[in-house]
């Protein structure tokens, strides 16, 4: 089925509003921002600032806790922390997740009994990272606090004020301890113009923005080596080809990691988001094969179209039961005769939970995970050869060229072919390749602008023509299944016949759109001669 269609505080956040798809129950909001202090720095008056009707007396607070991660700590790599906490009003199991710039998502589970076993349910979040190796304490933390609380003219809490004096303890490479005092500002009840305004008091105090983003951070230190890709916002035309390529590499390797857990889950299209990375990358492993080492590379893109296969079994499940049923939901209700819809839901339902088992079996399996660690590799070290020094512009337009000579070389295959069977097969060739040069526009968009836009757009149309043909083709023959099935049940199959009759009117209406849409993208655009 085509399914593609510098002088800041440091801030931490958490939530339930997730990128990559809804979290458990335990999830929620937190928006905290930190400075460093010492011990001449005093907590100036908040009483005045807007909003603000009092501050209570502070609440001292001794919390301890430890830390998980690997051994080669991945998951501080993924600035990502896991730790066990007790003291305090929020004593528990703790998994801190990366979100967006400045935000993370925070996950709570109860302490249990258990003080060197991390829950199940927080491993399973973050598996797609640790694999299959094992989690263990990394890093202890004792906190002395005072949270002082700010309250509005109803005794609502508007933020919390806490005042830490820290000892933090490396058990990984262990080094002495080290000794710090923070402050932290968390908006409760306010918003983020009264985490500023606190902050400029504190500043005024002679606080500074933290120089960690988290606690952890600064005790792992340089045991922490995390690989780095060029940002796409830093890309440009001048930048180093291989700068281009690495970045993009390493966007689809990070949501292929973010969307794992979704994906597990079943949590809406998170399937198809990771489906859509895997795809991406090996596309890109395809497009720049002549900057790429293939003996590294090759061996991947292999797995990467097996894991593709894996994902694609509920991806399609859930693609065909939702067309199926807004099919079904749009006849008279005359003409749906007999158990149309119950057949359609038990059928497509026990095909995607059959497949979604299987998928989580694979992603549970040593296939998948060494596919990681392959993945995290080539983010790690790119196996670059060839020109990938040169300049993006110089480059890549000739990589992205031959993207192009593919969707209209089989194209005019297709054109020629007069064996219907043939030509059905050669139009989705059209399609694969097309779906391939618009990944490739995409990729190299960042560094050669808006041009490369033009033509990633022109070809995803190409694509969802053919492939709304496909998915005709495809719903077609699952119709024709089920009035068999209907038939042999003694059921009436009129209804899957007009459903059938339908579907085949739709992608007749599709490869009507389907010269159009290739007469757009036929002439090279003049930006891939250099």
């Amino acid at each position: 089925m085509s399914t593609d269609r510098g002088t800041e505080p440091s801030v931490e956040a958490a939530g339930t509003d997730n990128s990559a798809g809804a979290l458990p129950a335990g999830t929620y909001l937190e928006i905290e921002v930190k400075y460093d202090a010492d011990d001449t720095v005093e907590l100036p008056v908040l009483v005045d600032l807007p909003g603000v009707a009092a501050v209570e007396q502070p609440v001292e607070q001794h919390l301890e806790a430890t830390y998980f991660d690997t051994a080669d700590l991945r998951l501080a790599q993924a600035k990502i922390t896991l730790r066990r906490r007790t003291g305090g009003p929020d004593a528990g199991w703790h998994l801190k997740l990366p979100k967006a710039k400045g935000q993370r998502l925070e996950v709570h589970r109860p302490l249990g009994r258990a003080t060197r076993t991390v829950p199940r349910a927080l491993v399973d979040i973050v598996r797609a990272y640790v694999r299959d190796q094992q989690l263990a304490p990394v890093a202890t933390l004792h906190t002395q606090r005072n949270v002082h609380r700010l309250l509005d003219r109803d005794g609502a809490v508007l933020a919390d004020v806490a005042d830490d004096v820290v000892t933090g303890e490396r058990l990984v490479i262990p080094t002495p301890a080290l000794s710090w005092r923070e402050l932290e500002v968390e908006a409760v009840g306010g918003d983020a113009s009264l985490l500023a305004a606190v902050g400029a008091r504190l500043v005024a105090a002679g606080a500074q923005p933290a120089s960690s983003a988290s606690k952890l951070a600064r005790v792992l230190g340089d045991a922490v080596v995390s690989p780095s890709a060029p940002d796409s916002d830093s890309l440009g035309p001048s930048v180093a080809a291989g700068d281009v390529v690495h970045s993009y590499l390493a966007e689809q390797v990070a949501a292929i990691q973010t969307w794992d857990r979704s994906a597990r889950t079943d949590e809406p299209d998170a399937v198809h988001k990771m489906r859509v990375a895997t795809r991406r990358l090996r596309s890109a492993l395809a497009t720049y094969r002549r900057l790429l080492d293939r003996t590294v590379t090759d061996p991947v893109r292999d797995e990467l179209r097996w894991i593709g296969q894996v994902l694609g079994g509920p991806r399609d499940a859930e693609v065909l039961l939702a067309r199926v049923r807004k099919l079904v939901a749009g006849q008279p209700r005359d003409l749906v005769l007999g158990p149309v819809r119950r057949r359609v839901d038990l059928e497509l339902r026990r095909r995607h939970r059959d497949a979604h088992a299987r998928m989580v079996e694979e992603l549970n399996g040593e296939r998948y995970f060494r596919l990681l660690d392959d993945l995290s590799g080539l983010v790690a070290t790119p196996p670059f050869i060839g020109d990938f020094d040169r300049k993006a512009k110089k480059a890549l337009p000739r990589l992205v060229k031959r993207t192009h000579r593919r969707v209209v070389s089989i194209a005019e295959e297709a054109a020629a072919e007069s064996t219907p069977a043939h030509h059905e097969e050669l139009l989705h060739d059209v399609r694969k390749a097309a779906k391939r040069a618009r990944y490739a526009g995409e990729s190299v968009a960042p560094a050669l602008g808006e041009a490369a836009v033009s033509y990633a757009a022109g070809m995803e149309n190409l694509q969802e023509v053919l492939g709304e043909h496909q998915d005709s083709a495809v719903t077609r023959a699952l119709l024709l299944e089920l009035g068999v099935q209907a038939h042999l049940a003694g059921e009436n199959g009129f209804t899957f016949g007009r459903l059938h009759g339908l579907e085949q009117a739709r992608g007749e209406r599709a490869v009507e759109r389907y010269d159009g849409a290739l007469a757009a993208v036929r002439d090279r655009p003049a930006w891939l001669d250099g």
